[in-house]
C-alpha cells in the first residue's frame, strides 16, 4: 500500500458574511485555490487526476458539481474531472480523507481535495430542512445545531464563563497568529470587484482579536430564552464565505515530480453519535482513530477541533484529556469562521503548515456533524 502525502495546502481569506465576497460568484472562490496550487508547485493542471470538493449546500449558484466546475474555471481545461461531496461540516476533511483512501489503495496518483462555502450568495439550510415521518419511528425529534451545543452544556455542567474562556483564546490566539505571520503561507489573496470596483482580499474578515470576556457578557443568547443557557454569537462560529484545497499525492508521484511534502497522511475515521445531541462525534471519533493506530493524545503535538460551538470544543477536552495549549493554536472557527463545506480543508491547511512551524510530529483534526456525525484524521510531518 502506497502513502499518501498532503503536498502543499492553501485557503483563501474568509469574508463575513456581505463582506468582500458578497459579490463573487462561489465557482470563482472555488477555483482561487486551485490557481495557487498550480503556481506555488510549478504542476501542468493535466497532473491532477480528479478535483474532490465539499460543499454543503449543493444548490443554485453552488450547484451542478461545483467540484467539476471548480478546475474549468481556474483554467485548467476540459479533461480534469470534478466531484462534490456533502458530509455537511465534515465535507472539507471528508474530501481529504476520500483522496488518501484513492491514493493509498493504488486508483490515484496526485490528486486536490478541498471545499467552498458561499454562505452569504448560497445562505446555509437552504437546500432542506425537513425530515420524513418514518424518521420519527427512530428518533424522538429533530434539533438545531444551537440547541445540541446548549445540550452538551447542560450535559457536561459547562457555565457561560466556561464557554466564553474558549471563545476569548480563539480571537486573541487569532490575533496572534496573525500578526506573527502564521497564516502567510495558509493564505492566497483573492482579487475580485466589490460594487463594480476592484478589491484585493489578504485577510480574513471575521476576527475580533480584541475581544474580551466583558465583551462578550452582554451578548443575548442566540437559541434560548435569557437565564436558560450559554449559547450566543461570540461563543458561536462565525457565518463566513471561503474555499481551501490541499494537493495530495502518493509518496512515489511527490518524489518523480521533485516536490517536497509536508506531511503523511496517517489514518482517518468517522463515527455516527446521537443526532438529537448531534455535536459529540469528535470525541469517539478521537478516541477510536487513536485506539486504532495504538496511539494517545500524548502522542499528538496539535490538535484542530472545530469550533462550531465553545461548548463542543470544552465537551472534547474533558473526555480526551488534551491540552488545551496544543488545541487550535492560532484559534479557530469562533474567531476566522466556519464555511461549511471549506473549513475542513482549511483546518487541515492549519495543521500540516504548524507542524512543519512548530516542528511537531503528529497533528489530529476532528469536526462536528449535523445530524450526528463526527470525523478525524491523524497527519504525521515528514
Amino acid at each position: 500500500m502506497q502513502d499518501a502525502v498532503i503536498v502543499d495546502a492553501v485557503r483563501t481569506p474568509f469574508g463575513k458574511r456581505d463582506g468582500s465576497f458578497q459579490d463573487t460568484h462561489p465557482q470563482d472562490l472555488a477555483a482561487e485555490p486551485l490557481t495557487a496550487l498550480e503556481e506555488r508547485n510549478g504542476f501542468d493542471s493535466g497532473t491532477i487526476e480528479d478535483v474532490i470538493y465539499g460543499c454543503v449546500t449543493p444548490i443554485d449558484e453552488q450547484g451542478l458539481n461545483i467540484g467539476r466546475l471548480a478546475p474549468m474555471v481556474a483554467g485548467w481545461g476540459e479533461e480534469i474531472p470534478g466531484v462534490q461531496l456533502n458530509r455537511m461540516c465534515g465535507s472539507g476533511q471528508q474530501a481529504v480523507n476520500f483522496a488518501a483512501g484513492q491514493i493509498r489503495g493504488g486508483m490515484h496518483d496526485v490528486l486536490v481535495a478541498g471545499g467552498v462555502e458561499h454562505m452569504t450568495r448560497v445562505p446555509m439550510g437552504s437546500d432542506g430542512n425537513s425530515v420524513t415521518d418514518t424518521y420519527f419511528e427512530h428518533f424522538d425529534e429533530v434539533t438545531t445545531q444551537g440547541e445540541g451545543a446548549e445540550r452538551i452544556a447542560e450535559q457536561w455542567g459547562f457555565s457561560r464563563d466556561d464557554v466564553d474562556s474558549i471563545a476569548v483564546d480563539s480571537q486573541q490566539r487569532w490575533g496572534e497568529a496573525w500578526e506573527a505571520g502564521h497564516y502567510d503561507d495558509q493564505i492566497t489573496a483573492v482579487e475580485t470587484e466589490l460594487d463594480g470596483e476592484p478589491v484585493t482580499v489578504e485577510q480574513d474578515e471575521h476576527p475580533r482579536p480584541e475581544t474580551t470576556k466583558e465583551a462578550l457578557d452582554g451578548l443575548p443568547l442566540a437559541f434560548r430564552e435569557e437565564g436558560n443557557g450559554v449559547i450566543h454569537a461570540g461563543n458561536s462560529s462565525g457565518i463566513v464565505d471561503g474555499s481551501g484545497a490541499l494537493l495530495v499525492a502518493s509518496e512515489e508521484a511527490a518524489a518523480e515530480h521533485g516536490w517536497d511534502p509536508m506531511a503523511r497522511i496517517v489514518d482517518s475515521h468517522v463515527v455516527g453519535v446521537d443526532p438529537v445531541t448531534m455535536l459529540t462525534g469528535p470525541i469517539p471519533a478521537t478516541q477510536e482513530i487513536l485506539e486504532g493506530n495504538d496511539m494517545d493524545v500524548g502522542d499528538i503535538d496539535l490538535f484542530e477541533v472545530n469550533e462550531a460551538f465553545a461548548s463542543v470544543i470544552a465537551a472534547w477536552l474533558e473526555e480526551t484529556g488534551a491540552d488545551w495549549e496544543n488545541v487550535n493554536v492560532n484559534g479557530g472557527a469562533i474567531a476566522h469562521g466556519h464555511p461549511l463545506g471549506a473549513t475542513g480543508s482549511a483546518l487541515m491547511t492549519k495543521l500540516a503548515h504548524d507542524l512543519e512551524r512548530t516542528g511537531g510530529d503528529y497533528g489530529l483534526c476532528t469536526m462536528c456533524i449535523g445530524f450526528g456525525q463526527g470525523v478525524a484524521t491523524i497527519i504525521e510531518r515528514v
